[in-house]
């Protein structure tokens, strides 16, 4: 009897050759890729680096030089003449790759089976979610961090705005004024007014800059040089900060501390970040972690917080015999920490 078995053609393989899940797996990959592009806000405004082994990346820290006026004839090298030599301070911030950060779950072949539609689709999607999800919430609690952090190695300390306080449905003039305070605080820490500076609402504060129920505080209003649209419901920037809104930042205060996602001290400060360590360099043991049930929302600049990428987002997919199903994984490698606490901005409700 003639062996059939491998002229029978598989969907999954490419050009009927090879792995025949190969082309399921790249479309699996895709759509995660596509949910944590879509979900995530804290990607593009902050510092990236991208390292291929190792565990930790260094950041140069440098301080300013001063200016002083010259005697004809005098030696700049010359220590009697006065200081005209600078003495530029020099640090720097090292940030470790956390733990591996995962999102997973099982599809057992009955339950395909049964349903009437694709469990695979759905799952991915919600897998890049997951880790979208994570990603800016530490990204965002790092930024507090650094926004409390004291000023070091001429650079000034982090920005905190006090006393925002509740709103109501007609306080867009509020929250127009807060981020008026912040480009002012930002300007006099000497941050670039490059483009590069943003602030991140929550829903609630997002959309009375489109419109409060007085109708007199928008953000719109061209006769004041407003910009954006009332239908798309965008608020591109005020008084020179890019705009955004996430859901993330309620989440903020959520302390999501346990086995897979801390980052705190666990006795070993160099295999793990701690954005929220004293001046002193001890630990709380905080990790992205902290008491931020006082914040209204969050800004800074792009060279605020940075992120140590050595795993960037990546899928698995594997079909387990024993239990009849698949496993499918996404996960990365990465760490944070805030890079230049002067362009790290907190919103409170109190002191």
């Amino acid at each position: 009897m003639a062996d059939i078995g491998t002229n029978i053609p598989r969907a999954g393989s490419v050009d009927n050759g090879g792995d025949k899940d190969a082309l399921f797996l790249q479309v699996f990959s895709g759509e995660v890729l596509s949910a944590f592009e879509e979900a995530n806000v804290m990607r593009d405004l902050h510092t990236v680096r991208t390292i291929t082994e190792g565990k930790s990346a260094s950041f140069p820290v440098t301080g300013i030089a001063n200016a002083s006026y010259l005697t004809a004839g005098e030696d700049l090298l010359d220590a009697t003449n006065g200081n005209h030599l600078s003495k530029i301070k020099h640090s720097e911030r090292v940030i470790t790759v956390d733990d591996l950060l995962v999102s997973s779950t099982f599809i057992a072949d009955i339950d395909s089976l049964r349903n009437h539609f694709d469990l695979r689709s759905i799952y991915s999607k919600e897998l890049g979610k997951a880790l979208a999800k994570r990603f800016d919430l530490a990204v965002m609690k790092t930024l507090v961090a650094g926004a409390g952090a004291p000023a070091a190695t001429d650079q000034p300390a982090g920005i905190e705005v006090d006393g925002f306080g509740a709103v109501s449905s007609a306080d867009g003039k509020k929250v127009i004024d807060a981020i008026i305070e912040i480009a002012q605080k930002l300007d006099e820490n000497d941050i670039p007014d490059d483009g590069d500076r943003f602030a991140i609402l929550p829903p609630e504060l997002y959309y009375l800059l489109i419109g409060d129920s007085s109708q007199n505080n928008i953000a719109l209003n061209r006769d004041f040089g407003g910009v954006g649209s009332i239908a798309e419901g965008n608020v591109p920037m005020v008084a020179g900060i890019k705009i955004f809104k996430s859901n993330h930042v309620k989440d903020i205060a959520v302390d999501l501390t346990d086995a897979n996602y801390s980052g705190a001290d666990d006795g070993d400060d160099a295999a793990k970040n701690n954005p929220f360590d004293d001046a002193a360099g001890s630990s709380t043991g905080a990790g992205y972690n902290h008491d931020l049930s006082t914040l209204a929302f969050v800004g800074g600049h792009k060279s605020a917080v940075g992120t140590v990428k050595l795993l960037d987002i990546a899928v698995e997919s594997d079909y387990n015999i024993q239990r009849q199903g698949n496993i499918l994984v996404a996960k990365y490698a990465m760490g944070h920490n805030w890079l230049r606490q002067g362009a790290c901005v907190k919103v409170v409700t109190t002191s």
